[in-house]
């Protein structure tokens, strides 16, 4: 007998992600103008690196003092994601105000922005998981999909010609509209009832094989995926400076290489359905790691080889992220769910502040040619964790 389907199913999927899609704009919309800010600025190298990486800090903080507060659990998902991406339209926008030399406010400004987004991302994780039982793979990397898709889109509007006023503006207004979109969306019929605080509710995820697990894959795929959605751009130019003949303008072809993780996504949701979670994310980070050890052979050559194979890494190196989100939902207790997935984001994203700083900092050293190279560490230790922590 076919599974029934729940009324507003369909309807609820589009308005999440697209949500989603819309609230992570918000995340790279300064690093996908750090020339000209640095510029405008008079940013030296590593205050324009902390545009990047001040994001990634405040999430941490915001997602480790979510999970520590029960936040995802004790809030209604759909309300946590709408207050957090009203936060981040608000912090986003204030880099408009800034008059002058930016200093310390600049990077506050995007520290919070990076606070606010620790509600919306694991947030929409868990409204998704609560309106899909059957189908909760497709479902959830369709909505990392979109957050990829999302995170892509300023260096398409930079790629299109707006400054950099025009692209922090656009990407505060979108998120200020995806709080309005998951304010409309009802609770879905497997959403976890709201919970109490305990203080020990991080300690009962923490204790779960099954998270364990997930969470050892998700630091693998975590240390590759944000050092090369960050720095690509920048690799792209120096490769092209080196090659002959032409490339692609690289803020729109990053855009490309970024955003075909959406599709990727979706399709790893789609495998994962019918084969297992573990497996098809094992395939992704397979295939990821692969092109990672073939960037330095891949620097300077032809665009007609270089860009395939980079829109195979995009594709693949986003692929198995919903998938240890997937174990998470399906794997713990239902009342921790939304303290699971918070507290596996939140040592994500604490990883990704090394990756980050190194990619850059190695190609100071020895040039962008190998900047790349360490990442393959990531997938070669998500492959052992989903082999061996069982």
């Amino acid at each position: 007998m076919a599974a029934v389907r729940p009324i507003g199913q369909r309807r609820a999927l589009w308005m999440i992600a697209g949500g989603q899609l819309l609230a992570l704009t918000v995340w790279f919309s300064a690093t996908a103008v750090a020339e000209p800010l640095a510029v405008a600025w008079g940013l030296s190298d590593s205050a324009t690196v902390w545009l990047t990486s001040a994001v990634q800090l405040g999430f941490v903080v915001g997602a480790l003092a979510s999970a520590g507060a029960n936040l995802a659990d004790i809030v209604p998902a759909r309300h946590l994601f709408a207050y957090g991406a009203g936060a981040a339209a608000a912090a986003n926008a204030g880099l408009l105000l800034i008059d002058g030399s930016p200093g310390w406010p600049a990077m506050a400004l995007r520290f919070l922005t990076g606070v606010a987004l620790a509600g919306v991302y694991p947030a929409g994780m868990k409204a998704m998981a609560g309106w899909f039982r059957e189908g909760r793979g497709t479902a959830l990397g369709i909505l990392v999909g979109a957050l990829t898709v999302g995170s892509a889109a300023p260096h398409l509007v930079r790629g299109l010609g707006l400054d950099w006023q025009g692209v922090v503006g656009v990407a505060s207004v979108l998120a200020l509209v995806a709080a309005v979109m998951l304010l409309t969306v009802g609770d879905g019929p497997f959403e976890t009832p709201t919970r109490a605080f305990s203080w020990d509710q991080v300690g009962v995820v923490v204790r779960s094989p099954g998270w364990r697990r997930a969470t050892g894959g998700y630091l693998g795929h975590m240390w590759e995926l944000y050092a090369m959605w960050a720095w690509v751009a920048v690799w792209i130019a120096a490769s092209a400076e080196s090659a002959s003949g032409n490339y692609p303008d690289p803020a729109v072809l990053t855009f490309f290489v970024v955003g075909i993780g959406g599709a990727g996504a979706w399709f790893a949701g789609r495998v994962s359905d019918r084969i297992g979670r573990a497996k098809a994310a094992g395939g992704a980070l397979a295939t990821s790691g692969a092109v990672a050890v073939m960037s330095p052979v891949l620097f300077g050559m032809s665009a007609w080889v270089v860009v395939p194979l980079l829109l195979l890494w995009g594709f693949a190196v986003v692929a198995d992220s919903a998938q240890f989100s997937t174990m998470v939902t399906e794997d713990v207790a239902p009342s921790v769910v939304g303290t699971g997935l918070t507290l596996q984001t939140a040592l994500g994203f604490l990883l990704t502040l090394a990756s980050i700083q190194l990619v850059p900092s190695l190609a100071d050293a020895v040039g962008w040619r190998w900047a790349f190279l360490p990442l393959v560490l990531g997938p070669i230790f998500g492959l052992w964790a989903l082999r061996t922590q069982r």
